[in-house]
């Protein structure tokens, strides 16, 4: 019997990312040697040193893949920058303190491209990152992001610490963050189709649809992940990417969704709602030096797979574990769904949209019977 000789603790484990590394492990990909070990808000509040602490003298990792954060669509971001900052600055130094004072071998941390600045040439690279201000509308979560990077180099100059990190582009997959106004762009269109057919109403998209974005399935990411984690030795990020020639609009994103979900009516632009950032087209030349044959899952038909892989009355990566009933107000039963699978409780919450959107809420909170409205 093989001696287990890493044992690999995952923050955020229970997330968009976190679940498709779980299912890339499961399905072949983990070692013989390795232990894997997948923890979310309900382990411990990373915000807390000392939860943060217990967390790692209790599992005892020698490597670590942080995924842990607060995060949003951009709406949520414009509304809560002030909150986005402190909760991402306080999981961050706990989680990379407690990596170190505990001796953790290897840390690769999770950053975006929104950290890189606004006002830049394109395409972005990993050399560009601390060059100018990040894009106002994010610019809590981004620079709390930032300052990762700037951590991982202070732990490797004065400690000599192998703290890196990762930049992917806009992750989309199975398990992702329903919520209309709090999620991502692709799994916030696949809901707003999923109601447009029910009530045969136009499909509206926030914004003009020009912006573009590079999306990576999140299995791709999984997979790049754990390349980086047993291969990749430098302490500067590396970006995790399609190439700049499969960038897609939103009016593009929008398209491909409501096809594959089969919806026929009307494709309306709000141009009330803000775009964000235009583009954030970035280059995946310095993972291309490395891995030149990666092949990686084209953006139809990952988000095919998404769709097949999010059963129930509304297309959401709902695993049936920890039943719950949802009601509407007269008190009718809507559904019988469920919390997260593998014995984590996702922490649904009511959504203002009127369905229900899983987000980061403290491990103190108890999930109840929700009322959803509609």
């Amino acid at each position: 019997m093989t001696e287990v000789t890493k044992r690999i603790l995952v923050t955020g484990g229970t997330g968009l990312v976190g679940r498709a590394i779980q299912k890339v492990v499961a399905d072949g990909e983990g070692q013989p040697d390795e232990e894997w070990i997948f923890v979310s808000s309900r382990d411990a509040d990373l915000t807390s040193s000392s939860e943060t602490k217990a967390l790692f003298e209790r599992h005892k990792p020698t490597h670590v893949i942080h995924l842990a954060a607060m995060v949003g669509g951009l709406f949520k971001n414009i509304r809560s920058n002030l909150d986005f900052w402190r909760t991402n600055i306080h999981i961050n130094d706990n989680v990379l303190h407690s990596a170190h004072e505990s001796g953790v071998q290897k840390v690769v941390s999770c950053l975006s491209t929104c950290i890189f600045p606004d006002k830049t040439t394109y395409p972005i690279d990993e050399t560009m990152i601390h060059n100018g201000p990040p894009h106002s509308s994010n610019f809590g979560y981004s620079y709390a992001k930032r300052m990762i990077d700037v951590q991982n180099r202070g732990y490797s100059e004065q400690h000599g610490r192998r703290f890196t990190a990762v930049i992917p582009t806009n992750v989309f997959g199975p398990h992702d963050n329903f919520n209309i106004e709090d999620g991502h762009v692709l799994p916030g269109l696949i809901h707003k189709v999923y109601l447009a057919k029910q009530s045969g109403s136009a499909l509206t998209v926030w914004g003009t649809g020009k912006p573009r974005r590079q999306f990576i399935y999140s299995l791709d990411l999984a997979r790049l992940f754990i390349w980086v984690l047993r291969e990749y030795d430098e302490v500067e990020p590396i970006i995790l990417s399609v190439g700049e020639e499969d960038e897609v609009s939103i009016r593009e994103a929008a398209e491909a969704i409501a096809e594959a979900m089969e919806f026929r009516g009307e494709l309306v632009f709000d141009t009330t709602k803000s775009d964000g950032q235009f583009k954030k087209t970035a280059s995946n030349a310095k993972l291309r030096r490395y891995l030149p044959g990666f092949q990686f899952t084209p953006f139809r038909k990952g988000e095919m797979g998404s769709l097949q892989e999010t059963p129930g009355v509304l297309p959401c990566a709902i695993s049936v574990v920890h039943p719950f009933w949802m009601r509407n107000e007269g008190g009718e039963t809507l559904a019988h769904v469920a919390q997260g699978a593998g014995g984590f409780p996702h922490p649904w919450k009511y959504a203002r949209s009127g369905w229900m959107g899983h987000g980061a809420i403290p491990v103190s909170w108890e999930v109840s019977p929700c009322m959803v409205v509609g």
